[in-house]
């Protein structure tokens, strides 16, 4: 049952949202943070990531059991019950607060806020062409959340690391929603694809992607991060890649564009960043 509570909220897609933690728990430090604070971030990160999917499959079920792309996931197969579904979903909520309580009072303190924002994205697509963006701001406070993690103050550096992964998370994920445009339209769901059709989200998630790279290179001087950062910053070319990997008419290789390159994005700017604040101490 735990195999498959894994594939229902893909663990494996918390390398998106986990370098990004990170990178403001290291660059917020200074350095090293500590195990306490480096294992409670990480589990509040995947805990919060698990129980925003969960909601997400339980929001979605009636969709997915009519789409041939998803018919296969769990929940429709019946391999995870619904009972499970929803106890998984209360518990990954249930740690999450308490590992927000043990780092500190803000982190605590915003942690219902941050419930209530990952559970609402999977709204947003009923009403809204937007969602994307909604699910870029999602996994956007996972820097912040590592920066409050050690320094529970808001900061520049921390914000515009957020805004980086905001456009970086919405343009992936219009090209994700690339796949789904006729059903989507048939079932009165909304998207960039459907509200603006394929050709032009293709070059709306482009331009998203030149934005988190923007952010990315601001966040970065913002935060006094030196040269080896700005040589992980250009890797962020690898996403003009992704955009070279998939047409109108083709979106075969939307699972590398969206998987493998994405990953390797974030795990090396993470490094990147990592790398520069123990070099610069």
């Amino acid at each position: 049952m735990l195999r498959a509570m894994a594939r229902l909220v893909k663990i494996e897609h918390s390398v998106f949202a986990l370098p990004f933690a990170y990178i403001g728990l290291f660059v917020a430090a200074g350095g090293w943070p500590g195990w306490r604070i480096l294992l409670l971030l990480t589990l509040a990160m995947v805990a919060m990531r698990s129980f925003a999917m969960a909601v997400n499959r339980l929001a979605d079920l009636r969709y997915d059991r009519e789409n041939p792309r998803t018919a296969n996931r769990e929940l429709v197969t019946g391999e995870v019950t619904m009972r499970q579904a929803w106890l998984f979903t209360v518990g990954c909520a249930v740690v999450f607060v308490a590992a927000c309580w043990g780092l500190n009072r803000l982190c605590l303190a915003l942690a219902p806020v941050a419930l209530v924002w990952g559970a609402f994205y999977s709204l947003t697509k009923r009403f809204t062409w937007l969602c994307h963006f909604v699910l870029g701001s999602v996994l956007g406070l996972a820097p912040v959340a590592g920066w409050l993690a050690v320094d529970p103050h808001f900061t520049l550096p921390a914000i515009l690391f957020g805004c980086g992964v905001t456009f970086w998370t919405a343009g992936f994920d219009v090209l994700y929603a690339c796949q789904d445009v006729d059903f989507d339209r048939a079932q009165g769901l909304s998207s960039m694809p459907v509200h603006f059709g394929l050709g032009t989200a293709l070059h709306l998630s482009a331009f998203a992607h030149v934005d988190a790279a923007l952010f990315f290179l601001l966040a970065g001087y913002a935060a006094g991060l030196g040269p080896i950062y700005y040589l992980g910053w250009a890797i962020s070319g690898l996403l003009l890649v992704e955009h070279r990997l998939i047409a109108e008419d083709d979106l075969s290789r939307i699972n590398v564009a969206f998987f493998t390159l994405n990953g390797v994005v974030a795990a090396l700017l993470c490094l990147a960043a990592v790398a520069a604040v123990f070099v610069g101490r």
